[in-house]
């Protein structure tokens, strides 16, 4: 399926969101999330505080520190080094065991296998198009099979502000010296995909396969259910 809501104008370059736009993230950050979890419940202080000292603890470190909400990387690590502070332990203890729970996390959350299909998906886009992305997550691309496929590959907090603020795509656009508009993005989210590259003056496509509900209520220039669909701009 694919439906045009909006004519769409030329564009020279492909933007891709990450996390469950061309790949399935669920199970890969649940994961991750109890290796995580598993190393820290090894620790008994840890453990003694209970099933919500986690959450507790990263709503702390965002009200201390704001602009971590744009970095979910520097917001896990502040989280674990807080969390740990708390207990009984000295400060080389903490560091060392902040670092230790947040590597189980990346390691797992790096086991990632992007499907041969959407791999050769790619190679033809690039025969025609710039290939970049453009992510909100924390996923280390040159640790899986997506490592080479882009031309450019911006995240945020690292590079600039979470989509849908308008930063990462306005940094592509002069990165590759090409007007927003020439700039077509896609991704899963209606919320910060659709919305950031609508704000940011970029066309924009929705791959409407999440079963979620969404806060923005604007249109994308172009709704798609299979990434696939994406064929059709193949000349």
């Amino acid at each position: 399926m694919i439906r045009f809501n909006r004519a769409i104008k030329p564009f020279s370059v492909m933007s891709f969101d990450l996390d469950d736009t061309l790949y399935n993230n669920h199970p890969i950050i649940k994961a991750a999330v109890k290796a995580q979890q598993d190393y820290l419940n090894a620790l008994p202080s840890y453990l003694a505080q209970g099933p919500k000292y986690w959450q507790q603890c990263r709503n702390e470190a965002v009200l201390q520190l704001p602009e971590l909400a744009d970095n979910v990387t520097k917001w896990r690590q502040h989280t674990l080094r807080l969390a740990l502070s708390k207990l009984d332990l000295n400060e080389e203890e903490v560091e060392h065991h902040a670092d230790a729970a947040y590597n189980a996390f990346a390691d797992a959350r790096s086991k990632i296998v992007v499907t041969d299909d959407v791999l050769k998906l790619l190679d033809n886009l690039a025969q025609h198009f710039t290939l970049v992305a453009i992510t909100n997550g924390n996923v280390e691309i040159e640790r899986f099979n997506l490592h080479n496929k882009f031309s450019l590959v911006l995240q945020a907090g690292m590079h600039g502000k979470a989509k849908p603020h308008s930063t990462l795509f306005d940094k592509a656009a002069e990165h590759l010296n090409v007007a927003k508009s020439e700039i077509l993005h896609i991704g899963d989210s209606l919320d910060t995909d659709v919305q950031g590259a609508n704000n940011a003056g970029c066309q924009s496509v929705w791959l409407n396969d999440q079963d979620a509900n969404y806060a923005y209520k604007g249109l994308a220039d172009i709704e798609i259910a299979n990434i696939h669909a994406l064929t059709h701009f193949i000349k």
